[in-house]
């Protein structure tokens, strides 16, 4: 039996052309952290101005920080709560113009949740579905002609034995909005979206250390290629939507073949 290639790691690892966006502005909505976080350094090394949106004052400006000290263009830090009215005026005040824009919003369960709460599990994706749909209208008017903007959807399998009804129509929900505003928005502005399938993130910091390898096995059974995702491999796929001017209205998965089980 072959070995399981190794994912790739590290900042030496290129993603795209070291100057592919530079001079571009960027908003990375839940960068403080996790894919967010990640595209936020990509972006930065590729030449970007980045600007890092999260909740945590303290995490938005260590994650800016990092991508000042790394890369090549300007970094900032923004802390609004861009799931309310107010906080989304005061984002569209303070991030002015920008080209793309990158949301993670959505996804987490609270950590006094069970994972086994249906109800729970759906108002989660209701959520993260307004939020995304609140986000676009917000921002749309602020983002240059050609810019485009980049969600986060998620790969399952269909309803069965390990994965709820409830997370399959949210993550559906989400490429249909893409669809929906990549048609609204066209031409000025593109609208995609990546859908990645578990990855080892800061997303369940609320389960112990034996709980997540737990978590990570159990994947890597189900996943064809044997493996869970390097985050960096997931944020590739967003900085390709916001490079590539001639995709719209597409999700691009990243799961390993996840979702074709």
């Amino acid at each position: 039996m072959s070995a399981v290639p190794k994912p790739p790691s590290s900042y030496e690892d290129p993603i795209v052309a070291p100057h592919s966006l530079s001079g571009r502005r960027i908003l990375v909505v839940g960068g403080s952290s996790g894919f967010g976080r990640q595209v936020a350094v990509d972006a930065s090394l590729a030449g970007a101005d980045v600007i890092v949106v999260g909740l945590d004052p303290a995490k938005s400006h260590a994650t800016a920080q990092e991508c000042g000290a790394l890369g090549r263009g300007k970094a900032s830090a923004l802390a609004f709560d861009v799931t309310t009215d107010s906080g989304r005026e005061r984002l569209v005040e303070a991030a002015g113009r920008v080209d793309h824009v990158v949301s993670t919003l959505g996804g987490r369960l609270g950590d006094h949740v069970r994972e086994d709460d249906d109800e729970a599990i759906r108002d989660v994706a209701r959520r993260k579905v307004q939020d995304n749909r609140d986000l676009v209208d917000a921002l749309a008017d602020s983002v240059l002609d050609g810019g485009s903007f980049v969600l986060t959807a998620g790969t399952t399998r269909r309803p069965g034995e390990h994965d709820g009804v409830e997370a399959v129509m949210g993550n559906e929900e989400i490429v249909e909005l893409v669809r929906e505003k990549a048609l609204a928005l066209a031409p000025r502005l593109r609208v995609n979206a990546v859908a990645p399938t578990w990855t080892q993130t800061p997303l369940w910091r609320h389960h112990s250390d034996e709980r997540i390898v737990e978590m990570r096995h159990e994947m890597e059974r189900r996943i064809p290629l044997g493996r869970t995702a390097d985050i960096r491999e997931v944020a590739r796929a967003y900085l390709f939507l916001m490079t590539s001017s001639f995709v719209t209205g597409q999700t691009v998965a990243v799961d390993g073949g996840y979702s074709l089980t």
